[in-house]
């Protein structure tokens, strides 16, 4: 197997955590960057991604050692400066795979306006860019998840709470999804067995996009 180096945005936690556990167990390196952490398992990067002048310059860092802007700041900008930074050693290594973490939300929900549009924008960036890099080795794709069991989705919407009965009733399945069910999908997009797989969104959400589809 290929050792391979990821970037991963919010990896401290959730599915972030989830996603940077099996890609170490699989034998990658992982460089993470987040606000704050302990014991992060890789190769931690301190920064702000709401702050894109700090997020630019450790992108930049990032970028020379590993030959490698509110609500649409955190969820959209990072992502489009993490490939525009990271693109051209992709490039010159004919290989790279870019994943974008969409939401199910982006299918519509009551006053998630700029989230859904951030996360909307996300699939956008992945079709297009999948057709402008076809032919270069790199994929890119999206996974949209649907409500999964982080520290910040309890944090709002505790057990028993009518938030939690709200988002359970969407669900077919009747139940969340495990931030490590998240991770395994886009594991999966980030392997070698993937490589035909280019310009698709994957909603992981124990069915609630089908439900959603059929109102």
């Amino acid at each position: 197997m290929t050792q391979r180096t990821f970037l991963v945005t919010g990896a401290t936690k959730g599915i972030g955590l989830a996603l940077t556990e099996r890609l170490l167990s699989d034998g990658h390196h992982v460089v993470g960057l987040a606000r704050e952490a302990s014991d992060f398992p890789g190769e931690l990067v301190r920064v702000d991604l709401a702050d894109r002048v700090a997020t630019g310059a450790v992108l930049d860092e990032l970028t020379r050692r590993h030959s490698f802007d509110d609500v649409l700041a955190l969820n959209l900008h990072p992502a489009v400066q993490t490939v525009q930074a990271l693109l051209p050693g992709m490039r010159a290594r004919g290989w790279g795979r870019v994943v974008n973490i969409s939401s199910l939300t982006i299918l519509g929900m009551t006053q998630r306006t700029a989230y859904a549009a951030a996360k909307a924008a996300m699939v956008s960036f992945a079709r297009s860019w999948a057709l402008e890099l076809a032919d270069t080795g790199i994929t890119v794709n999206a996974v949209a998840p649907g409500p999964t069991e982080t520290e910040l989705f309890r944090a709002n919407n505790p057990p028993g709470s009518e938030g939690e009965q709200r988002y359970l009733s969407a669900v077919p399945m009747g139940r969340f999804g495990q931030p490590h069910e998240i991770a395994a999908t886009i594991a999966f997009l980030l392997s070698d067995a993937a490589a035909f797989m280019t310009g698709q969104t994957l909603y992981v959400d124990g069915g609630a996009s089908i439900g959603k589809l059929g109102f």
